[in-house]
């Protein structure tokens, strides 16, 4: 086994597919970059999460979402070129920085919200 922890956004939304037998797989593509300018490179990840949980987060699971998803990674080869497969057996949703942030109502400070209601 070849544990693999990746941080990226999904290249696609992902698709819930249901085998012959009834069991669901989840599946989706993560990309990593590396690198800057010119220089930089991305490895796509194929991914697939099995059973309920990856109906559970299928909706949540769109093009351009930033996660690191936690698995065990096999390593093929298709037409030459590298094919990296991660059988996933966590998803964490990574914050978005651009995204509007909730301010507090103008009397108050952040010093006085309890952080239970806070949703992040």
């Amino acid at each position: 086994m070849q544990p693999l922890t990746i941080t990226g956004g999904l290249g696609r939304d992902a698709e819930l597919k249901t085998t012959q037998g009834g069991d669901e797989i989840l599946s989706f593509s993560v990309g990593s970059s590396q690198g800057y300018g010119d220089k930089k490179t991305t490895n796509w990840f194929r991914c697939t999460l099995w059973g309920k949980r990856g109906r559970t987060i299928a909706q949540y699971l769109t093009k351009g979402t930033k996660v690191t998803v936690h698995g065990e990674l096999s390593i093929g080869e298709y037409e030459g070129k590298a094919q990296f497969d991660l059988r996933v057996y966590d998803v964490e949703w990574q914050r978005n920085d651009n995204a509007a942030k909730p301010q507090p109502a103008s009397n108050d400070s952040w010093d006085d919200v309890d952080s239970d209601s806070v949703p992040f």
